[in-house]
């Protein structure tokens, strides 16, 4: 007897829910998006190439979000701190485009 067995015996009227699939795409519209663009630019820091996003009015956590979701389609490193998303090299164009691609306006600052 399995696991799924027992509960059945244990609780007879619950009806299982289907767990969806698509949590990432339901959070990505779930970014609020602003009038004023996002401010893209380049930093060196330590000798290394970093490129920071900054001007988000939203939520917090709705950056925070955002973040991952740059981090991970862009395979690289960074962080949030102070209201900026920090990312490990130069990818400016890269965010740029998956920023336009969900709505939102961007501004590239720097060279």
């Amino acid at each position: 007897m399995d696991l799924q067995d027992q509960l059945k015996n244990l609780f007879p009227d619950h009806k299982p829910e289907k767990p969806s699939l698509d949590t990432e795409s339901n959070s990505e519209e779930d970014l609020w998006l602003q009038d004023d663009p996002i401010i893209c630019k380049y930093e060196k820091r330590k000798g290394k190439p970093i490129t920071i996003l900054k001007g988000y009015t939203g939520a917090t956590e709705d950056f925070k979000k955002l973040a991952k979701d740059l981090k991970k389609s862009l395979s690289v490193g960074g962080s949030f701190k102070d209201d900026k998303i920090i990312i490990q090299g130069d990818y400016r164009d890269k965010i740029m485009a998956i920023l336009k691609e969900k709505g939102f306006q961007v501004k590239r600052v720097g060279g």
